[in-house]
């Protein structure tokens, strides 16, 4: 998917929502546990209530990996699933990879090849020839951790290197690399008051933003601080709308919560 098919998505469902398909066997609802498949059937019922309000899809491969094999192949069926039946939605591959060259290359094959994602997020701690791989792909994304919503990014991505904070030296760096241009980058809501800076440095990228809603963010801040001309901004929500139930009715609620969001940024979208 190129970023203009992206932008006329969000332009037409009036939305730039992410929904995170991250799913705890623990949490959904009792009755699905009976089925073959219980993961996959969770998925489907969310997408099947929720694609029209949102543009985006972000499996988190640790809930699917925790699973082995079974997990795995809710994974494949998962993402098989949205290319044959939603193929205008962007789908993340939330895998956070970043090895050396050869390594990345193949993590790279798996998500943007194999099982056929849009986009997966990289951690760009090992530098480019770590994520230089992932860019390689024709209009495929690579989604880079830039600052994140977790207490611990404070530890490193915050600290003051030669005058200038370490993200900001990330995201400039991450500039010069080839195929820069299909970089997007993960900036955490909860840190909305960096995110005026952050835009001005990559005026025309797409940020990831996790930590509207059950981590605190907001909403109202990060569009007033990080909305760009073409919307920039993938919202992302995971668990205020895939366990918004936990009975049969869990997929009409899950709707409920995504018509909110959905509201609220067609509200924003009109100013």
């Amino acid at each position: 998917m190129t970023t203009q098919q992206l932008v006329q998505q969000i332009r037409q469902k009036k939305s730039f929502l992410c929904i995170g398909l991250d799913v705890d066997l623990t949490k959904i609802p009792p009755h699905l546990l009976a089925l073959e498949d219980p993961i996959f059937e969770f998925n489907k019922a969310i997408i099947e209530a929720t694609h029209d309000l949102c543009v985006s899809y972000k499996p988190n491969t640790a809930f699917y990996e925790a699973y082995g094999l079974k997990g795995w192949t809710s994974l494949q069926k998962t993402i098989n699933y949205l290319n044959d039946n939603y193929p205008q939605i962007f789908t993340i591959a939330d895998a956070k990879r970043g090895d050396i060259g050869n390594t990345s290359t193949m993590y790279a094959k798996a998500f943007l090849e194999d099982l056929n994602f849009d986009s997966v997020t990289v951690a760009p701690y090992m530098g480019k020839d770590s994520v230089e791989p992932f860019l390689a792909f024709e209009n495929k994304h690579t989604i880079m951790l830039a600052l994140t919503s977790n207490e611990g990014a404070f530890d490193f991505q915050t600290k003051n290197v030669e005058g200038e904070e370490l993200y900001k030296t990330v995201i400039k760096t991450s500039k010069t690399w080839k195929n820069s241009q299909n970089l997007m980058y993960v900036v955490g809501a909860t840190k909305a008051e960096y995110f005026a800076e952050i835009r001005k440095m990559v005026p025309n990228s797409f940020f990831l933003v996790p930590g509207v809603g059950a981590q605190g963010g907001s909403l109202t801040e990060v569009c007033q601080y990080g909305m760009n001309e073409d919307v920039g901004l993938l919202i992302n929500s995971s668990r205020g709308i895939i366990y918004a139930s936990n009975e049969t009715d869990f997929a009409q609620k899950a709707r409920e919560e995504a018509i909110k969001l959905q509201q609220e940024m067609e509200a924003i979208m009109k100013f």
